[in-house]
């Protein structure tokens, strides 16, 4: 019994642990189990498809296909908005940013409201006298079709809108433009009516903008900075379409001034036209 003992201390090959275990485990040597897994790492590199790095690639994968969903096709958009009274230099903004754009490459096309026939009706015009090309269009959501819709999708990327006030379907179309199509929208148009009211839906896009700018005029009665436009005739529509002959930019306190003068105006106009005329009878001698 000592002798067995004493076999099993100095045995490499076998051990109590070894003894135990000796009907129920393999007995590989150290070498054989560090060979074995060698050649099972070289394998797997050979054969990406039975290894867990592959699973793992395929993982990533699918994740990256999944990434490329229609929420990321195409790169998001811009949208800038440019508002003012009248003769504040809007169109001329919108004119010097689109020019920017086109000198770096990219495809421009600016669209008007078929409104707006002051001038030329296939040009948007500064009340200097500068000219561009442009849609008239009496609404946005058929510029696509007119353009031609693959040469949109494909080429277009910056769409300027001037008189942007008479749109009625503005907020859809930039939203749209914007942040589905990666269009970068410029829009130039006033943000107040006469009455310095609301005017259009232009204001609707100031929490969808990239950025809002504010331009101001001169004021015709004090030179100084003017935000407001002031009509000079009795007509009470909102929109009624005009240049110097109709507008005038003014400040805030010649506004409140002026649109008192005007109402006391029209009020002694209004009266002196409901009263009868005097009959004068010339008596002949």
């Amino acid at each position: 019994m000592f002798g067995v003992s004493m076999r099993t201390l100095i045995s490499p090959s076998l051990s109590p642990f070894s003894l135990h275990l000796h009907h129920h485990l393999p007995k590989p040597s150290l070498f054989s189990t560090v060979l074995r897994f060698s050649s099972s790492i070289n394998n797997n590199t050979k054969s990406p498809k039975n290894s867990p790095r592959s699973a793992i690639s395929t993982v990533k994968s699918q994740n990256t296909a999944s990434s490329s969903s229609p929420l990321s096709f195409s790169p998001p958009g811009e949208i800038h908005v440019v508002v003012g009274p009248m003769f504040s230099g809007k169109t001329s903004t919108l004119l010097r940013r689109i020019l920017a754009e086109k000198l770096t490459g990219k495809k421009i096309a600016v669209i008007k409201s078929n409104k707006d026939t002051r001038y030329c009706t296939e040009s948007i015009v500064t009340h200097d006298g500068e000219k561009f090309p442009c849609w008239s269009l009496p609404d946005l959501s058929s510029f696509k079709e007119r353009f031609g819709t693959e040469e949109y999708e494909n080429r277009l990327d910056v769409i300027g809108i001037d008189e942007a006030q008479f749109f009625g379907d503005l907020y859809e179309f930039c939203r749209e433009a914007a942040d589905k199509e990666g269009k970068t929208v410029i829009v130039a148009g006033l943000d107040g009516d006469f009455m310095r009211r609301r005017f259009g839906s232009v204001l609707d896009l100031i929490p969808i903008a990239n950025s809002v700018t504010k331009l101001t005029s001169r004021c015709e009665v004090c030179g100084k900075k003017a935000s407001f436009t002031m009509r000079k005739t009795e007509e009470r529509v909102t929109e009624l379409i005009g240049g110097a002959e109709v507008y005038m930019p003014v400040c805030r306190n010649h506004y409140v001034c002026g649109q008192s003068v005007l109402e006391t105006a029209r009020a002694v106009l209004d009266s002196s036209s409901t009263k009868t005329p005097d009959v004068v009878v010339a008596s002949s001698l």
